[in-house]
C-alpha cells in the first residue's frame, strides 16, 4: 500500500460534537488537523451530513489531498449502509439510508459504522488491546456509552451495550461519563455506577478484557481503583482519536457495512463476521460530553 493509499478521512459522529481529520492508517495517527463542528440542533439528516461535508472539504483543503476514501461513525445500529436506531441524534436518523446520502454529497464511496465499533477497532489495532486473544470489550463512554465487542480480534459488530435495561432504564443513564456531571456525583459514587454495568455485562459476556475509552480514560486513576468487577479494567490508549482512526481504518478496508460479510481490517477475509484487528508487530457515542470539567467530556 503507497503512502497515498493508506491515508483516509475519519469523522466521529457524536451527540454533542462531530470531529475528523486525515489519517494515515498504518501508523493509527493523524496527518492533519483535529477539526470539530458542533452537533447541528436539531440534529437532522441533513444538516448532519451537510456538517460532515464541510469537514471533509477543509481537511482536503488543508492538506492538499482529494478523493480521500472516508469513513464515517455514527452512534446508531448499521445495517445495509442505514442507521436503524439514532442514540443521542435526531429521530429522523432511524432506518435512513445514511450512507447512500453521504456518498451523493461527498462524491466518492463512504464507509459508515457503528462509532464505538470504530473507536474499538483502532483501539485493539493500535492500543490497549494490541495482540489481545480471547473476548475484549472496548466501552466508550461520553454522551452516552458504545460498546465494541472483539473475538481473537474479530469485531462482533453493532452490540449497543448501552442500551442494556439495569434497573428498568438504559445503562448508559448512569454509567455513560456525561452521567456523572449530570447527577453531580463524585468519581468514586459514579464508579459504583459503572461497576454495576460492567458486572451485568460479564454476567452474559464473561470477557477478558475491558477497555475504557473516550476522554473519561485520561481520568482512569480516579475511578479505575473503585471498580470490583471480575474482568480486568484498563484505560484507553487513544483517548479521542479512537472513534477517527477507527473509522479511517474502515473506509480503507472498505466493508460493504460493518455487520456485512466477513472480513478483515486489512482486506482481507476473516473467519468471523466483520473486520479483524492485526496480527503484524504494531497492531494485533460516543461523543464525550462537552463539559467544563476536563475528565467527563472530549477536551475539545
Amino acid at each position: 500500500m503507497t503512502e497515498q493509499e493508506r491515508v483516509a478521512i475519519g469523522v466521529d459522529v457524536g451527540g454533542s460534537g462531530i470531529k475528523a481529520a486525515a489519517v494515515d492508517t498504518a501508523e493509527g495517527k493523524l496527518v492533519s488537523e483535529r477539526l470539530r463542528l458542533p452537533t447541528p440542533e436539531p440534529s437532522t439528516p441533513d444538516a448532519v451530513i451537510e456538517a460532515i461535508a464541510r469537514l471533509v472539504r477543509r481537511i482536503e483543503s488543508a492538506t492538499g489531498r482529494h478523493g480521500l476514501p472516508v469513513g464515517v461513525g455514527f452512534p446508531a445500529v448499521i445495517l445495509g449502509g442505514r442507521t436503524m436506531t439514532a442514540g443521542n441524534v435526531d429521530p429522523g436518523w432511524v432506518e435512513y439510508p445514511a450512507q447512500e446520502h453521504l456518498e451523493r454529497v461527498l462524491g466518492r464511496p463512504v464507509t459508515l459504522v457503528n462509532d464505538a465499533d470504530a473507536a474499538g477497532l483502532a483501539e485493539m489495532r493500535f492500543g490497549a488491546g494490541v495482540g489481545r486473544r480471547g473476548v475484549v470489550l472496548v466501552l466508550t463512554l461520553g454522551t452516552g456509552t458504545g460498546s465494541g465487542l472483539f473475538v481473537d480480534g474479530v469485531l462482533v459488530p453493532n452490540t449497543e451495550l448501552g442500551h442494556m435495561e439495569i434497573r428498568g432504564r438504559d445503562a448508559e443513564r448512569r454509567s455513560a461519563a456525561a452521567a456523572r456531571i449530570r447527577r453531580g456525583l463524585s468519581w468514586k459514587a459514579w464508579a459504583a455506577d459503572l461497576d454495576e454495568h460492567l458486572n451485568a455485562i460479564d454476567r452474559i459476556l464473561w470477557p477478558d478484557l475491558i477497555i475504557i475509552g473516550g476522554g473519561v480514560s485520561k481520568n482512569a486513576d480516579k475511578f479505575i481503583p473503585h471498580l470490583t468487577c471480575r474482568p480486568p479494567v484498563v484505560p484507553a490508549m487513544l483517548r479521542n482519536e479512537a472513534g477517527i482512526v477507527g473509522a479511517a481504518l474502515f473506509a480503507v478496508a472498505r466493508p460493504a457495512a460493518a455487520s456485512e460479510g466477513p472480513q478483515a481490517a486489512d482486506g482481507s477475509q476473516a473467519s468471523e463476521g466483520g473486520p479483524q484487528a492485526s496480527e503484524s508487530p504494531q497492531a494485533s457515542d460516543r461523543e464525550r460530553a462537552d463539559t467544563a470539567d476536563p475528565g467527563a467530556a472530549d477536551p475539545e
